[in-house]
């Protein structure tokens, strides 16, 4: 399993309006690609020094191919449709690989 991570932080005045856009618009989007088969957003439990809240919404995906293939054919379209935000958080992303996950 693969992860596709954007970590952002937004301001405080904002937090609300960008999770709804979040879970309304831009993850949708995210899924629609077909190359991810759920996102998980967490909240970051730091207190960021620039202020504001910082969040991890991670994208699954079965195999790096498809994260690569994210990244080359479907992110800048994705990104150019979706700027209601932009100039209002600051982010970056990384890529993951989980190596075993353990149940409990």
């Amino acid at each position: 399993m693969y992860i596709y991570n954007i970590t952002t932080n937004v301001s405080e005045e904002i937090k609300f309006d960008w999770l709804f856009w979040m879970k309304q618009t831009f993850i949708p989007a995210m899924l629609a690609s077909g190359k991810f088969k759920k996102a998980i957003i967490s909240q970051v439990l730091v207190d960021e020094e620039m202020g504001g809240v910082t969040y991890s919404t991670q994208y699954i995906s079965e195999s790096k191919t498809l994260v690569d293939n994210f990244i080359k054919n479907d992110l800048d379209e994705i990104l150019a449709k979706h700027t209601q935000f932009r100039g209002s958080y600051v982010d970056f992303s990384t890529g993951l690989q989980v190596i075993t996950e353990i149940d409990g």
